[in-house]
């Protein structure tokens, strides 16, 4: 208590000495305590400050002021034209896009449009193509024509060699050319229509049979593939075989030959003293060449192999009774190597064939845009004697053959029932379209080649080795 007396008494004084400004109060505190307080005036400030203020603070926020109302000032006359084209800009994006989407709505239209047509067109195609089936595996019922006796020999089946559905049978027909129309066709039946007109793509026929046909008439048949051999492992999956047609010492005309083209490293050349052999599969040749092959365009020509040399357009004449190379020679812009083959693929880009006429390369060019190219060459020094270009690109073929200095190509290697669908005569520089039936029996044909001797096509049919008779029409 009695610092509480010393405080009163010190609080009197100094109220003295402030005369009288001085003031004391009692009261009882929150918690329920006295609470004892007095005030004092300051002698020389007239106010208090805040407590969050200071002259500095306040300073600032003056000019904080003047510069917000400088810079609403600069602005306000801006602003109206800057939100106005803001407005025009954003308007004319909008309405290209809305002309964008607009299009892209249409585009969406027209594809969905062309979308059904082509699915229309493929349904057509396949009733089609169901339809072309039916009719080639329908069986036309033959009977005899009204001017040949019914015990004619000729016209009985199984009398003379297979035919085509589209060519009738052969017969005596010499000065009679009645026996060409066939009485199973009946025109007015339109399942026949589409037959018939195939048929008049294709001239008539020689009725006196392939072995007597000396000519060089157009290719008008091809006999249903004969099997001679199917090959023992993957490694004959494709390959080539030939017959030399002017074969020399010191082997004849029987010896066949055969290289099995699948493999990264292909240098085996394996020789058959005749057909026989080669059925039985017992080599007497076996020849090691010097450089490896490209694919299957090899052919047999005058006692040399001729072939293209692997990852090159290098052509490559080998002479079998030396066992060495004769002669080479880079065929001019050929593609290699994958770049203008056949359909099949296999790097078929250059196609070594051999006819009556002499030897001859298939092949295409940056040039020609990858149509077919024939060139026939010397088989002396490979070089080229005469070049001519065709309108049918070569990636659009199966396999060509050429016969009688006259290219045929065949449309598809693995349909069953295909056809030689284009021929070009280097004799007139014309090409045409053509429509005679070939069969793929085992439905991967890989190589096919004419052989001039033997009037045959020679062809290598997944694993199998075919070949296949020919006729010619009569030579206009």
């Amino acid at each position: 208590m009695w610092f509480l007396a010393v405080l009163c008494v010190s609080c009197l004084l100094m109220g003295t000495q402030a005369q009288s400004s001085a003031s004391f109060r009692r009261a009882n505190a929150g918690n329920g305590r006295c609470q004892y307080s007095f005030t004092v005036d300051s002698p020389t400030e007239a106010s208090c400050p805040s407590p969050g203020s200071s002259p500095e603070m306040e300073a600032l926020k003056s000019r904080l002021g003047l510069l917000e109302a400088l810079v609403a000032r600069l602005a306000g006359g801006e602003a109206v034209s800057e939100s106005s084209q803001g407005s025009g800009s954003q308007s004319g994006l909008q309405d290209a896009y809305n002309q964008l989407m607009g299009e892209n709505a249409q585009l969406q239209r027209e594809k969905q449009r062309l979308d059904r047509q082509v699915q229309d067109l493929q349904q057509r195609m396949e009733v089609l193509r169901q339809e072309a089936e039916r009719l080639r595996s329908r069986p036309c019922v033959q009977q005899p024509p009204p001017r040949v006796p019914q015990n004619d020999n000729s016209f009985r089946p199984g009398s003379g060699p297979a035919l085509s559905p589209l060519v009738s049978s052969p017969g005596n027909t010499q000065g009679d050319t009645s026996s060409l129309r066939d009485p199973a066709w009946h025109f007015s039946n339109p399942e026949y229509q589409e037959l018939t007109a195939v048929v008049t793509e294709v001239s008539a026929p020689n009725l006196e049979g392939p072995t007597d046909i000396s000519g060089c008439g157009d290719l008008v048949w091809v006999e249903d593939p004969e099997v001679h051999r199917k090959a023992d492992s993957i490694a004959g999956k494709y390959g080539v075989w030939m017959q030399d047609p002017e074969a020399k010492e010191p082997y004849g005309p029987e010896m066949v030959w055969r290289i099995d083209a699948v493999g990264s490293e292909v240098r085996q050349l394996f020789g058959y003293e005749n057909m026989d052999q080669l059925s039985r599969g017992f080599p007497t040749k076996v020849l090691l060449l010097p450089e490896s092959v490209e694919s299957t365009g090899a052919t047999m020509y005058k006692g040399s192999l001729y072939y293209q040399r692997r990852l090159s357009r290098t052509l490559i004449r080998y002479d079998l009774l030396s066992e060495s190379i004769a002669a080479r020679r880079d065929l001019p812009h050929a593609g290699f190597h994958g770049q203008f083959p056949y359909s099949w693929g296999g790097y078929t880009d250059i196609d070594l064939s051999v006819d009556e006429n002499g030897l001859w390369a298939i092949y295409s060019t940056n040039k020609a845009k990858g149509a077919i190219v024939i060139s026939q060459l010397d088989p002396h020094n490979l070089e080229v004697k005469g070049t001519w270009e065709t309108k049918i690109r070569k990636t659009s073929v199966a396999n060509a053959f050429m016969i009688c200095g006259k290219l045929y190509t065949v449309a598809s290697y693995t349909s069953p029932n295909t056809t030689v669908n284009y021929m070009y005569d280097t004799a007139t520089s014309q090409g045409k379209t053509i429509s005679v039936p070939f069969k793929n029996r085992y439905r991967y044909n890989s190589m096919v080649d004419y052989n001039p001797g033997q009037r045959k096509l020679y062809a290598w049919d997944n694993y199998y080795i075919v070949s296949y008779k020919v006729r010619l029409g009569k030579q206009e």
